[in-house]
């Protein structure tokens, strides 16, 4: 199958535009059993994170043009986060700077296998991104080849993000982020071009409970998302591999036997290089095995975005 039903989709060479979060990592592993109400000896890194913001990221490193519309506070770490996103080769002319809220953060902590315990994540810059202020630059809909979201966005902002869209003719892909925000997307179904999300998101958006351990519960969820309108509809089930669906095909790309060494941004490399791969005629089956050798490859990676991430590592992977 090639992608001749994806028909929205405009030239590679147009930047893809990414509108969500961006913030600070900070990812703890356990280095034994977690204790209550005390401290845990751990390993603690930082990076930069944000959904929005790795997605623009990696696609960047794949070779992708990429415009981010997020907000950062006026401090340090939103300087810092800035300059490392430009220096990966994001465009970040278009980020809003807020003083009344600080940059976001996210923070994780993970067992001893590197799997995710909990996390708290304070992401309230986010409501600063207005759909007044994505109209004053309506021109960046019209010119980019597709629009991504994340679900962090405030409800009236990812409205005016599917209204300027379709003025534009400009397709929308999508995460739902979490279990708690992926209902703010339900709306627009209809007018998704692509969404990813994992299994607890896809049981809000779906309305019955679905199993990330069950593919093909997982497919039968993604045939009736592309029955709503998605036109490519992928569900992520962690160590039991991948499940997509369009109108013409859907299949299940098991996951890659990895050691893990910290889950956080790998759903994002997968997103990425979905959007990558739709964008430059890769067909829909090998872009879903990419999309799951670039989660293999974040998983193995302390930070959220793999450095030297390359269509040609992906193909070795």
């Amino acid at each position: 199958m090639n992608n001749a039903f994806i028909t929205a989709i405009r030239s590679p060479e147009r930047p893809v535009l990414a509108i969500g979060t961006a913030g600070m990592d900070i990812v703890g592993r356990l280095r034994g059993d977690q204790l209550p109400r005390t401290s845990n000896p751990a390993q603690i890194r930082t990076s930069y994170g944000g959904v929005a913001r790795n997605v623009a990221e990696n696609l960047a490193r794949l070779g992708q043009p990429v415009r981010l519309v997020t907000v950062v506070g006026n401090d340090h770490a939103g300087d810092q986060l800035l300059r490392a996103s430009a220096e990966a080769g994001v465009d970040v002319t278009h980020v809003l700077r807020n003083s009344q809220y600080p940059t976001g953060t996210y923070l994780a902590v993970l067992n001893t296998s590197g799997e995710l315990q909990y996390a708290l994540d304070d992401m309230r810059a986010a409501s600063a991104l207005s759909g007044e202020y994505l109209r004053q630059s309506e021109g960046l809909f019209r010119e980019s080849s597709l629009v991504f979201i994340d679900a962090n966005l405030p409800k009236e902002t990812i409205r005016t993000v599917f209204t300027l869209a379709r003025r534009a003719h400009t397709p929308v892909c999508a995460d739902p982020t979490s279990r708690i925000l992926a209902s703010r997307l339900a709306p627009y179904l209809s007018r998704l071009f692509m969404i990813a999300q994992n299994a607890d998101e896809a049981s809000v958006l779906c309305g019955r409970p679905i199993s990330s351990s069950n593919p093909r519960d997982a497919m039968d969820a993604a045939k009736c998302l592309v029955s709503e309108g998605i036109q490519v509809a992928i569900i992520t089930l962690a160590q039991f591999g991948v499940v997509y669906a369009t109108s013409e095909t859907s299949g299940h790309v098991p996951a890659i036997r990895t050691s893990i060494v910290d889950p956080t941004g790998a759903g994002d490399a997968l997103t990425a290089t979905m959007l990558f791969s739709l964008l430059n005629d890769i067909n829909i089956d090998d872009a879903v095995q990419l999309g799951v050798a670039a989660a293999s490859l974040t998983l193995r990676y302390r930070g959220a975005v793999v450095p030297d991430l390359s269509l040609e590592r992906l193909y070795e992977q």
